[in-house]
């Protein structure tokens, strides 16, 4: 008898393990079924994400170019207008980038520039033009040599990187791989560059 009611607890003990084994499986096969869904719809949310950045990042054929190196913010495009006038007259007008800001200071100080004589701008409009030159360019490092060409700028040449720039650099050599910088376009680039790109 001690024997039977052993072995009846024994199997009522297994029957609620394995009701028990049986809910837990069960549960743990909802949860796992739930979560491959869960992913395998979230994984396709995100490849939808991934092909809609794409397109967003193809500017469309008709895309209006904005022509500077750097979208210029609205309190510095009088700025920019004023250099692009008083520079391009001579000769195309270089965007302040290449340049360090001390190069600027003493270009728009000096009434000597390089063999010709020209009137300095004066205030209003040489503080207007200032602070555009000096938003778009950056201070060169202690004891580094304040360059008084673009050719002899660092700043240039960090621009260009794995362009092998021309001997003597020149305003005739940028237009000839930058064809719209008379109008001071510098990202439209010459058919031959833009195969590079």
């Amino acid at each position: 008898m001690a024997i039977q009611q052993l072995l009846q607890s024994i199997s009522s003990r297994s029957r609620r393990f394995l009701s028990r084994a049986r809910r837990t499986s069960l549960v743990l096969a909802l949860v796992l079924g739930w979560s491959l869904s869960l992913g395998w719809g979230l994984s396709q949310v995100g490849g939808a994400q991934e092909t809609e950045r794409a397109i967003a990042a193809t500017p469309p054929a008709n895309t209006v170019e904005i022509g500077t190196v750097d979208i210029v913010p609205t309190q510095l495009q009088l700025g920019q207008r004023l250099y692009f006038q008083n520079c391009s007259g001579c000769h195309f007008a270089p965007p302040p980038e290449v340049m360090p800001l001390q190069s600027w200071a003493a270009i728009l100080q000096t009434p000597q520039h390089y063999g010709t004589v020209i009137t300095p701008l004066q205030d209003p409009a040489r503080r207007i033009m200032w602070n555009y030159v000096r938003a778009s360019s950056r201070s060169i490092v202690q004891n580094e040599t304040v360059p008084s060409r673009f050719a002899q700028s660092r700043y240039m040449r960090a621009l260009h990187p794995g362009v092998e720039l021309p001997e003597p650099l020149s305003f005739g050599s940028c237009i000839s791989c930058h064809p719209a910088a008379i109008d001071f376009n510098f990202r439209r680039l010459s058919p031959e560059w833009q195969a590079r790109e």
